[in-house]
């Protein structure tokens, strides 16, 4: 069995599940775009009948932005980190509701809105893996280390957005939220890609960007939890994870 080296653990390791965004994307990159189409939607749609946000627009998907009004950040514990794609539907339904849109019609824009922002993300394919995955995949590899995805995302969005980065031939698993009854930090999706990929979750590393992720690996019984983040100020809400990094490069296998 291979082992792999994060740290102070020299582990064991089958298998690596890895999250998607913020873990092999770069988060920001992605998301901050949709983000943006997403909020400016919402502006368009409440202007058009006289309102504006119930609270300030960075308190609706839990976002971060420049001088120019632009996303260039976001709340690991927020929202756009976490929400599935139909909570995120709920949370701006919300605002056109509060706004004096029937829940019915303000749910139906939402979800238009939401397609329209992703059909700008297709367009623009604005996947940047994250520092060092590359190589660290082709370690795995050599090593014989399989590797899978478990992530909030829908699974058919994660497929596509890993042949965008043309490394969709490294995992032999992709769990997607639509794939479980209950998402992170819930043990299921790592007890679904053990059972698939045929390896004990003590044998399991996961790897995420975020708290959930830390918790849903240690509720799995997995090896080791490792929270990744590129920057200092966001390791704080990775409480839950055995060991930190920065950079993939930081990782070794054997």
């Amino acid at each position: 069995m291979a082992t792999l080296q994060a740290g102070q653990y020299n582990v064991p390791c089958e298998a690596i599940l890895f999250d998607k965004d913020g873990t092999l994307f770069q988060f920001i990159m992605l998301w901050g775009n949709w983000a943006d189409s997403v909020l400016k939607g919402m502006e368009e749609r409440l202007a058009f009948i006289g309102k504006d946000f119930t609270d300030s627009k960075a308190t609706i998907l839990g976002t971060q932005h420049d001088q120019q009004g632009q996303v260039c950040g976001y709340d690991l514990e927020g929202p756009l980190a976490m929400a599935t794609i139909e909570e995120t539907h709920g949370i701006l339904a919300w605002q056109l509701y509060a706004a004096g849109v029937p829940w019915n019609e303000a749910l139906v824009q939402a979800i238009q809105i939401c397609k329209d922002a992703m059909l700008d993300v297709r367009r623009n394919k604005p996947v940047v893996l994250m520092p060092g995955l590359l190589h660290f995949l082709q370690e795995c590899q050599a090593a014989s280390i399989t590797l899978g995805v478990v992530t909030s995302d829908e699974t058919s969005s994660t497929i596509e957005q890993l042949q965008w980065a043309g490394i969709s031939q490294y995992f032999q698993v992709i769990i997607g939220r639509d794939q479980v009854s209950l998402g992170k930090p819930h043990p299921e999706m790592v007890e679904k890609a053990s059972l698939a990929l045929g390896v004990e979750p003590q044998s399991i590393v996961v790897i995420g960007d975020t708290n959930a992720d830390m918790q849903m690996a240690k509720l799995a019984g997995v090896k080791l939890a490792i929270g990744i983040s590129s920057s200092s100020e966001s390791t704080e809400g990775l409480l839950d994870a055995y060991v930190m990094i920065k950079d993939y490069r930081e990782l070794r296998t054997k």
